[in-house]
């Protein structure tokens, strides 16, 4: 019958010997590990990237159909100049490709109060800048300044 021997009664040579082959089956370990850790560190940084520019998109559309509807409902301006100051404010902080797609509805409800609406239709951004067309729409709502109170 063979018995187990513990590590207090192995002799100084079988020691060294055991730590040695531990040694050399763990060699590269390291850098193998960093590579594959440092891969999945870049795609979770990216992705973290990504969704942060798609919000930063979808932000920036809001305020600018908003603006525009209220550029737009000024008394000295036209809902078409609001489109324009919609596709302004876009292309100066989004790629041209996101200002494509805006349009405007003028509304009034039963009480005569009239309203703008402008729509923007973009893509949603999924590698960088570029995804599926028209994946987001948002609108921005005004009044027209003779409905306003303190006019």
């Amino acid at each position: 019958m063979r018995k187990r021997r513990i590590a207090s009664e192995l002799t100084a040579a079988e020691l060294s010997s055991a730590e040695y082959s531990a040694e050399e089956s763990e060699r590269g370990d390291a850098s193998t590990e960093f590579v594959m850790v440092g891969a999945l560190l870049v795609l979770l940084t990216m992705a973290i990237l990504q969704v942060s520019f798609a919000l930063y998109a979808r932000t920036m559309l809001v305020d600018a159909a908003a603006a525009g509807a209220r550029y737009g409902t000024m008394r000295d301006r036209t809902p078409q100049e609001g489109m324009e100051r919609t596709r302004q404010m876009i292309e100066g902080s989004l790629p041209s490709s996101y200002a494509e797609n805006i349009s405007y509805r003028q509304s009034s409800d039963s009480t005569g109060v009239r309203t703008l609406e402008v729509t923007v239709k973009s893509p949603l951004p999924v590698l960088g800048p570029w995804g599926f067309p028209d994946s987001i729409e948002v609108k921005g709502h005004a009044i027209y300044a003779e409905h306003r109170s303190g006019d």
